[in-house]
């Protein structure tokens, strides 16, 4: 058995800390202390190949360790790199040099075009005053989504969001292959009550850009802004960017140091509550919006996904496609 993590956020690698947290955890839920430890370090090194380099103090092994005052609470006091010192209660003593990212890993957010509010207008079936609508639905701290039906009213022809129902609108815009296509659907369970758009470029799998919002202007303005930076997430409120993470390589990843990364990512989680949402880590359910392999409905680029029939599905319930 080995211990793993994933999708950690810099916030919580900061404040909690990684594979540390991660035997902590263990440790307090009865494991034995060195049986954790062995999990985080010889038993992944055995697995993946590595052990006669690393995973062991072993003399011909490199030296990489940490030296813990206490097992049970396992306090890092020293880590060790390479044979160097390189970091003594909680703090680096020696700089770390910055890692040289290829070229072709940067300005990967390839939209093709402007994005404006028009894209985001979903017309409504010919002759309708409501439509009855597919509904992506959050459910909090988990990974699934349900497949909701609301009734939406329609306005000049348009089928907007309804924030007396929780319904916002969700859009993914291909930004790969700078097609410029956008398809356009609607989600229930962040609670925005505000004027907003919150946009990220990391959208598991294909990490598309997913733009969810209340208002098609700001919705504009925040996928346009990624595409300035080259990726990342922005919250903006009534033409206002409210926090912004810039991610610019590959639009998933950060070049800055962890540390101010967690400041920006913290930033985000309180201008989406200033919005309106106190989902419990509502970035995790952004980004996981676009994901067409875990039930029950989800959104790509080209269009709504019924993931129990494996199927795409029309947004709008009845004949008429959206």
């Amino acid at each position: 058995m080995i211990l793993c993590t994933d999708d950690r956020f810099a916030a919580t690698l900061i404040d909690d800390g990684h594979m540390d947290h991660t035997v902590r955890h263990a440790i307090a839920q009865g494991l034995d202390p060195m049986t954790a430890i062995q999990m985080a370090s010889l038993n992944t090194a055995t697995h993946f190949g590595l052990e006669r380099e690393l995973g062991s103090i072993t003399p011909g092994r490199r030296a990489d360790l940490i030296l813990s005052s206490d097992l049970p609470s396992l306090p890092i006091e020293t880590v060790i790199a390479h044979g160097e010192v390189i970091a003594e209660n909680g703090a680096l003593v020696r700089d770390i040099a910055h890692w040289p990212y290829p070229d072709f890993a940067r300005d990967t957010v390839r939209v093709g075009r402007t994005i404006t509010a028009a894209d985001f207008a979903i017309q409504a079936p010919a002759g309708r005053n409501s439509v009855t609508a597919r509904v992506i639905g959050i459910v909090e701290n988990q990974a699934p989504t349900r497949a909701l039906e609301k009734t939406l009213g329609v306005l000049d022809g348009l089928v907007g969001p309804d924030r007396a129902q929780d319904v916002a609108q969700v859009a993914v815009i291909d930004r790969h292959s700078g097609s410029g296509r956008v398809a356009n659907g609607y989600v229930s369970g962040f609670g925005y009550t505000a004027d907003c758009g919150i946009a990220a470029t990391v959208a598991h799998d294909s990490h598309q850009m997913i733009v969810v919002g209340t208002n098609r202007d700001d919705m504009a303005l925040a996928a346009n802004r990624l595409q300035q930076v080259g990726g990342g997430f922005v919250v903006v409120s009534g033409g206002r960017e409210l926090a912004l993470v810039e991610l610019p390589i590959a639009g998933l990843m950060s070049d800055e140091r962890a540390e101010i990364v967690a400041k920006k990512s913290k930033q985000l989680v309180v201008a989406m509550a200033q919005c309106g949402c106190h989902l419990h880590n509502a970035v995790m359910q952004h980004m996981f919006l676009a994901l067409p392999v875990i039930p029950q409905l989800r959104l790509t680029d080209l269009g709504l996904v019924d993931v129990d029939r494996f199927a795409f599905t029309d947004l709008f319930v009845g004949p008429a496609r959206s």
